[in-house]
C-alpha cells in the first residue's frame, strides 16, 4: 500500500467516524432536555429514508457483480469507488436516524412531552412519496427494455441503483432546509444540536478527499463523475453546516438561550462559585 492508498484509508474511516458521531448529538441533547423542542421531525424523518436509500446503493455498488459489471461498460473499464467504510457508515446512520425518529413518533417511549413539530410536514411527505414512485418507474422502464440490449447504452439496473442514489441526493437538498427555516422563524438555535454540525463539516471535508484521492489513483476523474452521489453529499452538507454555524455563532448568538455544550460549563462556573463561598 502506497502513501495515497494509506491517506484515502485513513481519510475514509476518520469521516466514517466522524459523520458516525455526528448523529448522536441531537438525540443525546433531546434526552438531555426531555424534549424535542427547538427542533422538526422533518430532518429525521427525510433522513431515514434518504439513508436507507444510501445504503441500498452502497451495498449494491459494492457486491452485485451485475451493477459493477455495467459500471465498468459506461465508465472506461473502472470500478465503482466505493469503499467498506461507505457501507458501514450508511447502515449506522439508518440505524441512529430510525432511533431518533421515535423520539418524535412515540415520545412517551423516551419520557419526553409530545412537542410541537411532531408531524411531518407535506414537504416531507411528498419528497417520499414522490422519491418511490421515480423508482418504481424507472424499474418498470428497466424490465421493458429487450432481453440482449446493451447496458452501456440501454437501460439498465445500474439506473434503477442510480434512481435510488439521486434520491438521497434530492433528500439532502432538501431535508435541512426546515430546520432553518424554523431557527430563522423563532431567531434561536437553541434545541439544534451544533455538535452534528461541525462534526458533519469535518466528515464532508474528509468525505470528498478521500473521493479525490481515490479517482486520482485510477488516473480517470470517472470516479467523481461515476459516482456523483458522494461527491454532492460532501458539499451541499457543507453548505448548509456554515449556514448553521453562521446561525448559531454570529447570527443569533445573543438570542437569550444556553447554547448546546455550554449548559456543562454554567454547571461547573456555578459549583466553582459556591466552592470559592
Amino acid at each position: 500500500m502506497n502513501f495515497l492508498d494509506f491517506l484515502s484509508a485513513v481519510f475514509g474511516w476518520i469521516y466514517t467516524l466522524s459523520w458516525s458521531l455526528s448523529f448522536y448529538s441531537q438525540p443525546v441533547l433531546n434526552i438531555r432536555r426531555k424534549s424535542t423542542s427547538g427542533t422538526t421531525v422533518d430532518f429525521p424523518f427525510l433522513n431515514t429514508v434518504g439513508f436507507l436509500a444510501y445504503l441500498i446503493y452502497n451495498s449494491v455498488f459494492y457486491s452485485s457483480p451485475v451493477i459493477r459489471h455495467q459500471y465498468a461498460l459506461r465508465n472506461h473499464g473502472h470500478t465503482p469507488t466505493v469503499a467498506v467504510n461507505d457501507i458501514v457508515f450508511a447502515a449506522h446512520a439508518f440505524l441512529i436516524c430510525t432511533v431518533l425518529l421515535t423520539q418524535y413518533f412515540l415520545p412517551s417511549l423516551w419520557g419526553f412531552d409530545r412537542a410541537p413539530g411532531t408531524r411531518p410536514s407535506r414537504l416531507g411527505l411528498g419528497i417520499v412519496s414522490g422519491s418511490a414512485v421515480a423508482v418504481a418507474i424507472i424499474i418498470f422502464v428497466v424490465t421493458s427494455v429487450p432481453e440482449g440490449a446493451d447496458p452501456a447504452t440501454a437501460w439498465a439496473w445500474l439506473d434503477v441503483i442510480y434512481t435510488i442514489s439521486y434520491v438521497k441526493l434530492l433528500i439532502t437538498f432538501v431535508k435541512y432546509a426546515p430546520q432553518l427555516v424554523y431557527n430563522f422563524r423563532n431567531r434561536s438555535t437553541k434545541g439544534w444540536s451544533i455538535w452534528q454540525v461541525l462534526l458533519d463539516f469535518l466528515g464532508g471535508i474528509l468525505s470528498i478527499a478521500q473521493l479525490v484521492i481515490d479517482s486520482y489513483l485510477q488516473g480517470d476523474w470517472s470516479g467523481v463523475t461515476g459516482n456523483p452521489v458522494k461527491f454532492a453529499l460532501g458539499n451541499v452538507s457543507m453548505l448548509y453546516d456554515l449556514v448553521f454555524m453562521a446561525q448559531h455563532y454570529v447570527i443569533y448568538r445573543d438570542d437569550g438561550t444556553v447554547k448546546d455544550g455550554e449548559a456543562d460549563s454554567l454547571l461547573e462556573r456555578g459549583e466553582d462559585r459556591r466552592r470559592l463561598d
